[in-house]
């Protein structure tokens, strides 16, 4: 159980609809497809309609401090089955990573894997009380592209399982490029957050709203509020 399970979700019947992606900067094919994640019929790059409307006043809110900057969609909408075969996937590659076979771990071994890959990535649940985030269509992994179409630097790469993801992770450090890296997730967040997003805790990279995470990250910053879940998981 994650902190944001408790809060109800009153599913409001909002519908998914498709990213206009020539707004943003995005990765084509998508990262997961690449890797082969069983997408089916369901296109990542969807999401809620109200998310989609505040994903677009963010670029907005980007464009009058970086003209020519984008913000790049590496991520949306994320069947259940997707997130199993992420999570999996995951955990082969911390396997090999550690010079490991999986068939030789031990259980200690696989304990600490499996606790180190839910750090990064949810529990792909089917309760309709604990839905992955991404699942809901509130969810979005997001990134920064500058002038000339390069993918900004943030000090660590999208979905890396590290402390690195942390977004506060640069934040006293007195190395020149590190604090450059805490700008760039700073400014990152200022967007996004100006449009109504709330961000992952854990991850800088990862904003949502409407879903349970938004809504108790509203409730810790101001516990006389009350907000609970709009979008409960989809498929």
């Amino acid at each position: 159980m994650r902190p944001y399970h408790h809060i109800p979700i009153h599913e409001c019947g909002e519908p998914l609809v498709a990213i206009p992606l020539e707004m943003f900067a995005v990765e084509s094919p998508h990262p997961y497809e690449k890797l082969g994640a069983p997408y089916g019929e369901h296109s990542p790059y969807f999401l809620r309609q109200t998310v989609v409307d505040s994903l677009i006043a963010a670029q907005n809110h980007l464009q009058l401090l970086r003209p020519d900057w984008r913000i790049q969609i590496f991520d949306a909408y994320r069947p259940v089955a997707v997130q199993q075969f992420m999570v999996d996937y995951s955990f082969a590659e911390a396997v090999k990573t550690r010079g490991l076979v999986e068939v030789n771990l031990s259980a200690t071994q696989r304990q600490e894997i499996w606790q180190e890959v839910y750090k990064i990535w949810a529990e792909p649940s089917l309760d309709e009380n604990t839905p992955p985030p991404h699942s809901t269509g509130a969810a979005v992994d997001v990134t920064l592209v500058d002038e000339n179409g390069e993918i900004v630097d943030m000090g660590s790469p999208i979905d890396e399982m590290s402390e690195r993801s942390l977004p506060d992770y640069y934040t006293n450090s007195e190395q020149p490029q590190a604090q450059q890296y805490h700008a760039h997730r700073l400014l990152l967040r200022d967007v996004m957050e100006k449009a109504d997003f709330k961000r992952n805790p854990r991850e800088w990279w990862h904003f949502s709203i409407g879903d349970q995470m938004w809504a108790w990250l509203h409730n810790q910053a101001d516990p006389s509020k009350n907000f609970i879940a709009r979008y409960a998981r989809l498929i």
